[in-house]
């Protein structure tokens, strides 16, 4: 059996990456993709094996340091030569038979290998982008990109607040000023089906449900928002939630909140009168719960505004902060 491989940064995975290793895929029986990964890459390599993984379950997707040195020729395909070799040698037994690549160091990086060397599309006729391109300009070459690769590049605004400070109406509102996607509080609906069977006994569990649920609603939507995601509350709103029922921080919710990252989150004032819906029980505590917002943003060292007012400046000032993250 053949053993075919292809190496890269996949910064984000575009469509010429697919049809590299598609044609990988045709050409050897078994494939291995390398994807090279540095601390500073803008996408994490576990993010970008993962998305490579859904989108060819039949290639053998890995994850190698991009420790050697680039530009020096046939030093650095030797290099990666030797890399390839001792990672793919305990798990097939022998190193690659062919190297797919449309790179112009294909050959000798093959060469190194003993193995022969396939290019495919070297010109990028079929497929004229680039991951650099990509990232210059995502969507100016969103049609390269999947849904996948495509939610990474969508500017996610969080809106947070406490129990009827308005942070429902400011997401809605927003979503219809700029025609764009917004992802509902998973809490909510969590809560109004658990009060139909009688009071709730909130538990950490409880809150570790509802971040992950919330989260998963989020990235679901980014797959097919366009520029702009709303996201109506998020797993640090639900940390604080769980000081106001359990009187302690969760160690779960909380690492959920801080693997997340948003162009911009916007704490709603309590500076508005409290509204009964039937399901509120917090107006006692909102005073302190818009405070401990304030903490744990200002401890985030997340971008973040607070809004006051009624509805219209709420909004208004909200514009003006996200107008710039969306021309950037």
């Amino acid at each position: 059996m053949t053993l075919g491989v292809v190496i890269g940064k996949f910064l984000p995975p575009h469509r010429g990456h697919s049809y590299l290793i598609e044609a990988a895929l045709a050409g050897a029986d078994r494939v291995a993709v390398i994807v090279c990964e540095r601390a500073d890459d803008p996408i994490p390599a576990a993010a970008r094996a993962a998305l490579l993984r859904e989108l060819h379950p039949a290639a053998d997707v890995l994850v190698t340091p991009d420790d050697i040195p680039a530009d020096e020729g046939a030093v650095t395909s030797r290099a990666w030569a030797e890399r390839t070799v001792a990672l793919l040698t305990p798990r097939y037994g022998a190193g690659p038979d062919v190297a797919f690549t449309s790179e112009e160091y294909g050959p000798r990086w093959a060469g190194f290998m003993g193995a022969r060397h396939v290019s495919v599309d070297p010109a990028r006729a079929r497929y004229p982008v680039s991951g650099t391109a990509v990232r210059a300009d995502p969507w100016g070459r969103a049609e390269y990109l999947s849904p996948g690769a495509r939610a990474w590049f969508v500017t996610r605004v969080c809106v947070l607040g406490a129990e009827s400070t308005g942070t429902t109406t400011l997401a809605a509102d927003l979503a219809a000023h700029y025609g764009a996607s917004w992802v509902p509080e998973y809490g909510r609906e969590y809560c109004e089906k658990r009060l139909a069977d009688g009071p709730i006994e909130w538990t950490s569990a409880d809150f570790t449900h509802i971040a992950r649920h919330q989260l998963a609603d989020e990235d679901a939507a980014a797959r097919q928002a366009g520029r702009l995601l709303v996201c109506d509350t998020d797993a640090l709103a639900t940390s604080v939630w769980h000081e106001r029922y359990l009187g302690r921080p969760s160690p779960e919710v909380v690492a959920l909140a801080a693997a997340r990252a948003y162009s911009l989150t916007i704490l709603t004032c309590d500076d508005i009168p409290f509204v009964q819906d039937g399901t509120r029980d917090g107006e006692h505590v909102r005073g302190w719960m818009t405070g401990r917002f304030r903490e744990v943003l200002a401890e985030s060292g997340r971008p973040w505004l607070e809004v006051r007012g009624d509805r219209e400046s709420r909004l208004a000032a909200a514009v003006v902060a996200i107008d710039p993250l969306l021309r950037r």
